[in-house]
């Protein structure tokens, strides 16, 4: 089953990619953090206006939280993701990085930043092999028998990761992501049209 299901999501996405607009390392973090709970159209909204206005880890750092929040206003909790920002890029540049380091306990130990959030990072930035369970993700990994309906997010990464090829992980999680924002979407999934309907859970 598990290579009917990558068989598929080569067909739709061959080449996936991350949708965060970034230029930068350290706006590729910021991005994932501030997309937590909202859309990456959105985030890339806000992050447009942000690293325009700060073109560089020093200048934001510097910025005031008051005015992050202003940029930030429409994505969910800006007022605890602006001072996420604040104290993230204060961290960067008090820790003299050129880049962010490809250590995972170092970027974890970031403000905002978790497991999936490393993953994200981590998988984009320097190729290690990971899979980030969000909600898209683990709507289908339930829908097409992957997970169980009661599994968490490591549960889920888990079963993933036993049954995916390492080195397609990377590459599976964009793939996820794509299949759950545009075809298998929590209202209104395109079951009529899907080659997977037939092992899928949902009913």
């Amino acid at each position: 089953m598990i290579n009917k299901i990558l068989t598929y999501l080569d067909e739709l996405y061959p080449e996936p990619k991350c949708e965060l607009n970034y230029n930068k390392d350290y706006e590729l973090l910021i991005a994932v953090m501030l997309s937590a709970q909202t859309t990456d159209k959105r985030v890339n909204k806000v992050t447009k206006v942000l690293f325009e206005r700060y073109p560089s880890i020093k200048k934001l750092s510097e910025a005031k939280i008051e005015d992050i929040e202003e940029i930030i206003r429409e994505i969910g909790t800006f007022k605890r993701k602006s001072q996420y920002i604040h104290d993230i890029t204060t961290k960067l540049v008090n820790d003299n990085l050129d880049y962010i380091p490809n250590d995972r306990k170092y970027i974890e130990s970031l403000p905002g930043i978790g497991h999936k959030s490393a993953n994200v990072f981590l998988s984009n930035i320097y190729n290690v092999p990971a899979i980030a369970v969000d909600t898209h993700v683990s709507r289908v990994s339930k829908r097409l028998g992957i997970a169980n309906n009661n599994d968490d997010v490591i549960e889920i990464e888990k079963r993933l990761m036993e049954k995916v090829p390492k080195e397609k992980w990377g590459k599976v999680h964009h793939q996820l992501v794509l299949f759950g924002r545009y075809h298998c979407k929590a209202i209104n999934p395109m079951c009529d049209e899907c080659k997977l309907k037939k092992s899928c859970q949902k009913k």
